[in-house]
């Protein structure tokens, strides 16, 4: 219901591109786990590049049809491309957050047969709570507009803050509120009970697997209150916001065992990301004085910069820090 009161006031079009877009997930999400991955198992890589790509595919089919039947703005044009941007941008912020993941799952020492169905469930509470972002984001912006300009503010601050940020920075989950709550609150069982979340017998108690899902949830939050402002600052349209977000965050199970082994062979891509963030913030606060960039060119910036941030991560490899050539 909250989903659908976003775009209550939208064209026909949307109206009927968000009906195809809702289908598509609940059935790929109902396929992924009742058929596809009913049984705990090994993601492997050859799995993980098929899904990608299978993901990468119908998101910019997705793309296409708003390009061809949305009528709003440029004939399609400005909504695909706005489309694009939002996509492109939450995407690659999805990086960072696969890093962060990965090294939660490392510190709770979770088999590889489990990370599926945590991150299937992780990914579920993202649909949920992005949805909850840009339904309380929208009402905020059409209420105070001015709201928008701090988005810019609170994005060029994070690209400072992120590109001079130590990206080999550890995590410690034990100093995460949340984790602290549901420790003293919670009964919690010394095992996985075989990748179950909750056990009834003897009582009911929560697994360790529990208090992961909570700690990518919640880091998921934190990252979305990176990207929701990022993608208002691109568009103000909530059916391509939300869209482009979840398809993304579909995408990035998928991308998680595909780059889990290699990620950190990208440093520069948290720079990229950095600039990026930068770039968007000022975009906004320019239409303070009414300097207004075309979304094509701020869709050239993005793509451009996330390809050049990979391509010299790979042609300029990471120095190794003494410390760990010692090791």
């Amino acid at each position: 219901m909250l989903l659908f009161s976003l775009f209550s006031s939208h064209s026909q079009a949307e109206t009927i591109l968000f009906g195809v877009f809702a289908v598509i997930i609940i059935i790929f999400l109902l396929l992924d786990l009742g058929v596809f991955n009913k049984t705990a198992h090994k993601i492997t890589t050859k799995s993980a590049l098929y899904q990608s790509v299978f993901w990468v595919f119908i998101s910019t089919l997705f793309g296409f049809f708003i390009y061809l039947y949305d009528d709003t703005g440029n004939g399609g044009l400005d909504a695909s491309v706005e489309y694009f941007s939002a996509y492109l941008t939450e995407y690659a912020l999805s990086v960072d957050n696969i890093f962060v993941i990965l090294l939660i799952l490392k510190y709770f020492a979770v088999k590889e047969e489990y990370y599926h169905n945590i991150l299937f469930w992780g990914i579920l509470g993202a649909v949920f709570f992005r949805g909850i972002f840009i339904f309380v984001g929208a009402l905020l912006i059409a209420k105070f507009h001015w709201i928008l300009y701090v988005f810019g503010v609170f994005l060029i601050y994070s690209g400072i803050k992120i590109y001079f940020e130590d990206s080999d920075e550890k995590i410690d989950p034990e100093k995460n509120p949340i984790m602290r709550l549901c420790r003293k609150y919670l009964p919690i069982t010394p095992d996985d009970h075989g990748g179950k979340f909750v056990i009834t017998k003897p009582r009911l108690m929560f697994t360790p697997l529990f208090l992961v899902i909570v700690l990518i949830e919640t880091t998921d939050l934190i990252f979305a209150v990176d990207s929701i402002p990022a993608a208002f600052a691109i568009t103000q349209n909530e059916f391509l916001i939300y869209t482009s977000n979840i398809f993304a965050v579909l995408g990035l199970r998928a991308m998680f065992f595909l780059l889990s082994g290699v990620i950190d062979k990208f440093y520069l891509l948290q720079k990229g990301l950095s600039i990026i963030l930068f770039f968007i913030g000022a975009k906004m606060l320019m239409e303070i004085v009414h300097i207004e960039i075309p979304p094509t060119y701020s869709f050239i910036v993005i793509i451009l910069t996330l390809t050049l941030a990979i391509v010299f991560s790979i042609l300029v490899p990471k120095k190794v820090k003494e410390s760990e050539e010692l090791k």
